[in-house]
């Protein structure tokens, strides 16, 4: 599961663009999907210009971020998915361990 947060000021429409993105970033990273992998991701916005409030029913004009302004936001999915996979550590559990990346030996090879 993918959670994007952003307190850019996105509409719900762009937020189901960006959510798309981050999945589209997760792909591009190398991930194999399958049946059953059960990618999926969720994006909201902090930003208070869009924020709606509960029971709220007359419409209100909110200030939101151009479109055509929305792609450094999608082009740093793929840039957020690479850190959160270079801070993770190893875990170890009744069935297993799963290893880190060793950033060390990545680096290594990428200088190659």
């Amino acid at each position: 599961m993918l959670v994007v947060a952003t307190d850019a000021p996105l509409d719900a429409r762009d937020l189901r663009r960006l959510a798309a993105r981050a999945v589209y970033g997760l792909a591009r990273t190398g991930s194999a999907y399958s049946n059953g992998s059960g990618e999926f991701a969720i994006a909201f916005s902090t930003s208070p210009g869009v924020r709606s409030r509960f029971n709220e029913t007359a419409p209100r004009a909110h200030q939101t971020l151009p479109t055509d302004a929305t792609s450094p936001l999608f082009e740093a999915t793929e840039e957020a998915v690479y850190n959160s996979l270079f801070q993770a550590t190893t875990i170890r559990s009744a069935i297993g361990t799963a290893e880190a990346i060793p950033i060390d030996r990545v680096r290594d090879l990428l200088k190659r």
